[in-house]
C-alpha cells in the first residue's frame, strides 16, 4: 500500500533536493549511455563510477543503487510498449526526472511532528493527513508541478476475502456498475453522475498547451508554461482524485460490496472511448474500494447488463438502449439499475450465502422509467 504526503522544504533543502535529482539524472543517463542490460552490471559499474566522480560520495548510496532498479523499469516498460522490438531508450532530460527513491534504509518518519528524515538531506516537514499501518518499505521522493511529495510504500497489502458462512443483511450489501455516463449505478438505485474532470477543463489544457509550443525551447518563458502546463494537468488529477475518495468513503459503509471485474487495458481500445475511460480511473476506484471496505468481491460481467434481474431472461440490447425492458416479466427500468441487480446476485452466489432473490417493486419500476425521462430530458 502507498500513503502519499506533500512535503515542505525550506530553501536549502529544496537545493539539497534539486541536487539530489541532478546525481540521480546523470547516474541514470550513465546507465543508459553505456547500455548496461541488467542490474548487477549497473551496481558494479556504480561504485566504480562513484571511484571517478567522488563528488557522488555526498549523496545516499542505496538511494543512487536504486537508480538502476528505475533504468531496468524503464526497459521493461519499453519493451512491452514495443512488442518486443528493442528502440532504444532516451536520456532523460532535466525536466522529464522528478523522482528518486530510498529502499530499505536511509529514512526516518517522526509521525508525532509530521517530520520525514532523509539520509544526507536532513529532516523535512510533511503533512500527514492519515497514520501510516505496516511496516515502510521504500519512500519515492517525487518533483510535481514544483511541488515535492513523498509516495511512502509499506508491506500493509490488501488481506484476502473472508469466507463467510453465516446469513447477511441483503441492505447491508451492494452491488456497483460502473459507466461513463453514470459512474456508478448501484442496486440500491442510487445514481452518481461521471464528473468528466478532462472534458470540463479541456479548453485550459489545450490553451496552456499552444502557450508551451508557441514558446522558445528553453527559455524562461518556456518554463513557466510549461510548469502551468503541469499546474493545470495536476488540478484535473486532485479533481479526479477528490471524486474518487469522496464516492469509495460512502460505499464504504456497506459490510459487502460487489463489483464487477473490467478489464480496462481492452476497453481502451475502443478510440472513440478511450479518453473518458481513462478519464473514469475505474481501477483507482476499485482500488480505494478494496483498502477502505470490510468486504469487496469482484465479480464477472458477462451478461450482467443483457440478463433480466428479475427473470433471468436475456434481453440483448445495444449501447444506444439505455432501458432494459423484459417481454416475460414487463421489467422495465434502467439498464445500468438492472446491470448492477445482476451483480449483486452473482456476487452473493459467489460467496455462496444464503440469499433471496430481490424482487423489483412497481415504485422502483416508475422511478427507474422517470430517471429515463429525466436524463434524456437533460441531453436533449
Amino acid at each position: 500500500m502507498t500513503y502519499k504526503f506533500r512535503l515542505y522544504p525550506t530553501i536549502a533543502q529544496e537545493e539539497k533536493l534539486l541536487s539530489t535529482l541532478e546525481a540521480c539524472r546523470y547516474v541514470y543517463n550513465y546507465f543508459i549511455h553505456n547500455d548496461y542490460k541488467t542490474r548487477n552490471d549497473m551496481n558494479y559499474a556504480l561504485t566504480e563510477l562513484k571511484e571517478q566522480k567522488s563528488w557522488l560520495n555526498n549523496y545516499h548510496s542505496k538511494m543512487l543503487q536504486m537508480v538502476s532498479t528505475q533504468v531496468a523499469g524503464a526497459r521493461k516498460a519499453l519493451e512491452l510498449k514495443k512488442k518486443g522490438h528493442d528502440a532504444g531508450i532516451l536520456c532523460r532530460k532535466r525536466d522529464e526526472y522528478n523522482t528518486f527513491i530510498y529502499n530499505q534504509s536511509g529514512f526516518d518518519i517522526d509521525a508525532p511532528d509530521s517530520i520525514l528524515y532523509l539520509g544526507k538531506i536532513g529532516r523535512i516537514k510533511m503533512r500527514m493527513h492519515r497514520s501510516i499501518v505496516g511496516t515502510i518499505k521504500q519512500i519515492a521522493v517525487k518533483r510535481r508541478a514544483g511541488k515535492w511529495y513523498a509516495c511512502i510504500t509499506t508491506d500493509n497489502n490488501y488481506r484476502p476475502v473472508p469466507s463467510i458462512t453465516k446469513p447477511i443483511d441483503i441492505k447491508k450489501c451492494v452491488g456497483i456498475d460502473v459507466g461513463i455516463k453514470n459512474y456508478t449505478y448501484d442496486s440500491d438505485g442510487n445514481v452518481t453522475p461521471n464528473p468528466e474532470n478532462i472534458k470540463k477543463m479541456l479548453k485550459p489544457l489545450i490553451r496552456a498547451q499552444r502557450k508551451v509550443s508557441r514558446r522558445v525551447k528553453g527559455s524562461n518563458n518556456y518554463k513557466k508554461a510549461r510548469r502551468w502546463f503541469q499546474i493545470v494537468h495536476e488540478r484535473i488529477a486532485n479533481r479526479r482524485k477528490d471524486f474518487l475518495h469522496k464516492l469509495s468513503t460512502h460505499y464504504a459503509k456497506y459490510d459487502v460490496i460487489f463489483l464487477e471485474r473490467l478489464r480496462v487495458n481492452n476497453m481502451v481500445k475502443n478510440h472513440s472511448l478511450a479518453m473518458s475511460i481513462m478519464d473514469a480511473s475505474w481501477s483507482a476506484f476499485k482500488q480505494m474500494l478494496q483498502y477502505k471496505s470490510k468486504v469487496m468481491v469482484e465479480v464477472e460481467p458477462v451478461n450482467t447488463t443483457i440478463e433480466c434481474s428479475r427473470c433471468g431472461k436475456k434481453v440483448p440490447k445495444s449501447l444506444a438502449v439505455r432501458m432494459h425492458r423484459c417481454d416475460v416479466c414487463g421489467l422495465a427500468i434502467d439498464r445500468d439499475y438492472n446491470a448492477s441487480l445482476n451483480i449483486l446476485k452473482k456476487g452473493l452466489q459467489l460467496l455462496e450465502l444464503p440469499m433471496e432473490y430481490r424482487e423489483v417493486t412497481p415504485v422502483e419500476i416508475l422511478m427507474g422509467s422517470r430517471k429515463q425521462e429525466a436524463n434524456a430530458l437533460r441531453c436533449w
